[in-house]
C-alpha cells in the first residue's frame, strides 16, 4: 500500500510554474500561485510598454506631443540638384562653439579647446574628392596666411591618411585638415551631418568663424553644396 505522499503527479501550465497534485490530496502551493500571476502581470506591463513606444512616431506625426519629426531634419541644402537636410539645426552668432575632437594626418586626436585664445576658422566640407571642396582647402591655404593669430581647420569625414596625402601633394602647409569619421560629438553639436540625399552621412558644407573667447562670430551654410563658400566674409570676421 502506496503511503499518501508517496506519488505526485506534476502539471505544467503553459510553460508556468508547477502546480502539484498528490494521489489522495491536492495540494496547492501558495508561493506557486504568487509566482505564477506576478509573472503574468509581468508580461502584460511589458507588452503595454512596447506598444506604447511604439506609438510615439505615431503621435508626433499626428501632432500629438512627442518627438519633432520635422526639426530633427535640420537645415535644407541642395545636393546634385536634390533638396537635403542636415542632421540638425546650424550654430547660432554669439553662441559659445561647442568643444569637439577630430583626427588629424597623424592620427592624433585635435580638439577645439586645443585652440583656445585663437581665432579658428572651420572650414566644413564633403569630401576632397570632390573639386568644389578642394578648392576650398587652396583658396583659404592662400587667403589665410597672412591673418594673424588665426588657424584654418578644414574638416570632413575624408579619412586621415587621404587628407595627409592630399595637403602634401598640393603643399598647403597654412591648413591643419582635421577628420570627423569617428568624431560623434561635432555630428551631434555641429547638426552640419547629410540626414539623407545623395551625399548621406557625409558633411555640407559650412564655413564657421570662432573668435578668441570661444565665441562663434560668424556662419555660412552654403545652400547649395556644388557652390563654394563666401571666403571674403569669413576672412572679414576673422579679422
Amino acid at each position: 500500500m502506496h503511503s499518501l505522499s508517496s506519488v505526485v503527479f506534476c502539471l505544467s501550465i503553459h510553460n508556468n510554474p508547477y502546480i502539484c497534485f498528490s494521489k489522495n490530496l491536492l495540494t496547492f502551493n501558495a508561493l506557486t500561485l504568487y509566482y505564477f500571476y506576478m509573472k503574468e502581470i509581468s508580461t502584460i506591463l511589458w507588452m503595454a510598454a512596447i506598444w506604447m513606444i511604439g506609438l510615439m512616431p505615431v503621435r508626433a506625426a499626428a501632432g500629438v506631443p512627442g518627438r519633432d519629426l520635422q526639426s530633427e531634419k535640420g537645415e535644407t541644402v541642395i545636393c546634385r540638384g536634390v533638396e537635403t537636410h542636415t542632421s540638425g539645426p546650424m550654430l547660432q552668432m554669439g553662441q559659445v562653439a561647442p568643444d569637439f575632437h577630430a583626427v588629424n594626418a597623424k592620427m592624433e586626436e585635435v580638439s577645439l579647446s586645443d585652440f583656445k585664445g585663437k581665432k579658428v576658422i572651420l572650414n566644413i566640407f564633403p569630401s576632397l574628392d570632390t573639386p568644389t571642396c578642394a578648392l576650398s582647402v587652396r583658396q583659404f591655404n592662400v587667403r589665410a596666411a597672412g591673418l594673424e593669430n588665426t588657424v584654418v581647420l578644414c574638416i570632413s569625414m575624408d579619412l586621415p591618411f587621404a587628407q595627409s596625402r592630399f595637403c602634401s601633394t598640393e603643399g598647403l602647409d597654412n591648413v591643419i585638415p582635421l577628420s570627423v569619421f569617428r568624431s560623434r560629438d561635432f555630428v551631434a553639436h555641429y547638426g552640419l551631418q547629410l540626414a539623407d540625399g545623395p551625399l548621406e552621412g557625409l558633411m555640407a558644407r559650412a564655413v564657421i568663424v570662432v573668435d578668441e573667447s570661444g565665441k562663434v562670430s560668424y556662419t555660412q551654410l552654403v545652400e547649395n553644396i556644388s557652390h563654394e563658400p563666401d571666403y571674403e566674409a569669413a576672412l572679414k570676421a576673422a579679422q
